[in-house]
């Protein structure tokens, strides 16, 4: 089957349709993990994005509905270079391409996807648009440029739960956390459930006063989709919960805390998408490998200086990637400390805020 993807700047790259059949437009980026293409498929904060994988071949060892970060991805489409008909793991239930298919995912497989990877690279994220058949009477770059950009987009209702649930914890239960879902990963609350700490994960809409009914011992601000700075109902409501409860922020989380705190943010050239990102903890000195995706952060210098200890820095390109309000008992971080697919470098981050807690 025929396929083609188009840039908004005209740039085209051909090849085969995979997944779901039609067509699918968002912005384009990549990821440079070299494996779990199955969590990166379904991470909810890749809503409205098309997502290339600098991998050449993705879908060697299939997908298990264990691995999902979702029960549906919600992402725009998928970009390889070789996609497996064939696949080989005892866990696995399907190919990558019959998952796709079933999830409505439309894909495009055999495009040189170092010459996209580099002319992002050159160019930054941009529009794009797949169609799995070619149409003959359109244009196709007019209708990628006629589809909404990320920037000014709240994508959170699209991802958010609809209606409180509770992760219990594994064993005995130490801490009650509140959860503001904005998109939130399953391992984020897997990493708390193993700490003996049962999480209530309620919708990104729940009003302030609501999660401090619930008497939690701290409130988790979750990651998420789409233009942080449009989420202004979540923004006001973590305005209003800091220094009332230990507030840890998460990726998106990060970025609402920051604006929360009178922070302003920016869209990245390309974002950082990926499982190899090197993250310094200002503290420590260590050096923490760590998994991202995102496409905003927050800027350092809005940041009140007297309030506010920056605690990590990106050292690809000096992005602030964490930071602690400790008289208002808030912490955030840029980067994914559960991983999924990984690294795990960074899951201590979960226990610096159980400590918090006690």
């Amino acid at each position: 089957m025929n396929a083609i993807l188009v840039l908004e700047d005209g740039k085209t790259f051909r090849g085969r349709g995979i997944g779901g059949q039609g067509e699918a437009f968002g912005e384009v980026v990549f990821n440079t993990s070299m494996t779990g293409y199955q969590e990166i498929t379904s991470d909810p904060s890749y809503c409205g994005q098309i997502v290339t994988f600098t991998v050449p071949h993705v879908g060697n060892y299939g997908v298990s509905n264990l691995d999902n970060q979702e029960v549906r991805p919600v992402l725009s489409g998928v970009v390889v270079r070789d996609c497996s008909a064939r696949y080989s793991n005892w866990r696995a239930e399907s190919s990558f391409s019959q998952w796709l298919a079933r999830c409505g995912i439309v894909g495009i497989t055999e495009v040189d996807t170092r010459a996209l990877t580099r002319h992002l690279r050159t160019r930054g994220a941009m529009r794009a648009g797949i169609w799995t058949e070619l149409p003959t009477d359109r244009d196709l770059v007019a209708a990628v440029r006629a589809s909404p950009m990320l920037e000014g987009r709240d994508l959170t209702a699209r991802v958010s739960a609809t209606q409180s649930y509770v992760l219990p914890a594994v064993g005995r239960e130490y801490h009650r956390l509140a959860l503001l879902d904005f998109g939130v990963k399953r391992g984020i609350l897997r990493q708390f459930a193993s700490r003996g700490i049962t999480v209530e994960v309620l919708p990104a809409s729940t009003s302030a006063e609501a999660v401090l009914r619930r008497n939690p011992h701290g409130v988790v601000l979750s990651n998420g989709p789409g233009d942080p700075a449009a989420v202004r109902p979540g923004i006001e409501t973590v305005r209003q919960l800091v220094g009332k409860v230990p507030i840890l922020g998460i990726c998106m989380g990060h970025q609402l805390l920051g604006l929360a705190l009178g922070g302003q943010t920016y869209k990245l050239r390309f974002g950082h998408h990926g499982g190899n990102h090197p993250v310094r903890d200002e503290k420590t000195g260590e050096v923490w490998i760590t998994a991202q995706n995102h496409g905003f952060a927050v800027e350092p210098a809005s940041l009140s200086k007297d309030e506010i200890e920056v605690t990590h820095v990106s050292l690809y390109d000096g992005t602030l990637e964490g930071f602690h309000a400790r008289r208002l008992r808030a912490m955030a971080v840029q980067f994914h400390p559960e991983g999924c697919p990984g690294p795990s470098d960074a899951a201590a981050v979960f226990d610096r805020f159980v400590k918090w807690l006690e």
